[in-house]
């Protein structure tokens, strides 16, 4: 009895996992997002604050700052057909940036899985 229960839970927990991930998006490791920016047409999006950016970002990264009072108008002038890269410092703001997204309409939306942190440790190139 105690086996089904366990066995239930994490059945349960699993389908919950897959139902928080939204259709047409992704939450990718740095050395793939690296890969998927490099190779796939898309618009590169960071949603860190100005300064965050200025100290260091991806090469070819607009900044759209998540919190910033205009911030869904300037999304709103974004492709919602293309694939939209989306990073922040550590993925929190970014997790919510493509909530907006997603609920705004965009088609596929890839998220940097750890942020600008994780792109660091990995040792991924950044532009000053």
């Amino acid at each position: 009895m105690k086996k089904l229960f366990y066995i239930t839970a994490l059945l349960i927990t699993l389908v919950s996992c897959q139902a928080q991930k939204k259709d047409g998006t992704e939450l990718i490791s740095p050395t793939e997002f690296a890969h998927k920016v490099e190779a796939e047409k898309g618009q590169l999006i960071d949603v860190r604050t100005p300064g965050e950016y200025k100290s260091g970002y991806i090469d070819g990264a607009v900044n759209i700052h998540l919190y910033d009072k205009d911030f869904e108008q300037r999304i709103d002038k974004l492709d919602k057909e293309e694939t939209v890269y989306v990073y922040c410092k550590a993925g929190g703001r970014s997790a919510e940036a493509v909530e907006i997204m997603h609920e705004k309409g965009f088609k596929h939306i890839v998220e940097l899985d750890g942020g600008m942190d994780a792109w660091n440790e990995a040792g991924e190139p950044v532009k000053k």
